[in-house]
């Protein structure tokens, strides 16, 4: 499975958005400091991800929800705890964890 992933920082006001096909060992990687990007927000906390069969499709996710449109879409579902309307992805699966 390949995921595309939100993480937001504790310490921060700050969001990440990424894709990996092992989503504990990528967040542990931030979390460590691995990752020159969010070494300097730690610590990082899983706040959303959608699952995919395929990494393509996991990279075009990602690629959307740094868009405009993306984090719109994201400030929706996680700042204002709005429920989501209907799966944005065909064959996607959609994980909010508030």
């Amino acid at each position: 499975m390949y995921y595309a992933y939100v993480i937001k920082s504790q310490s921060h006001d700050t969001r990440y958005v990424g894709t990996t096909n092992d989503i504990y060992k990528r967040l542990n990687e931030h979390n460590s400091g691995k990752c020159r990007y969010t070494s300097g927000r730690r610590p990082w906390q899983l706040v959303y991800k959608e699952e995919y069969s395929i990494r393509g499709k996991a990279m075009k996710r990602e690629k959307f929800l740094k868009s405009g449109q993306g984090r719109k879409f994201l400030d929706k579902i996680l700042l204002k705890n709005e429920p989501l309307a209907e799966n944005p992805t065909a064959g996607a699966k959609l994980y909010v964890q508030r």
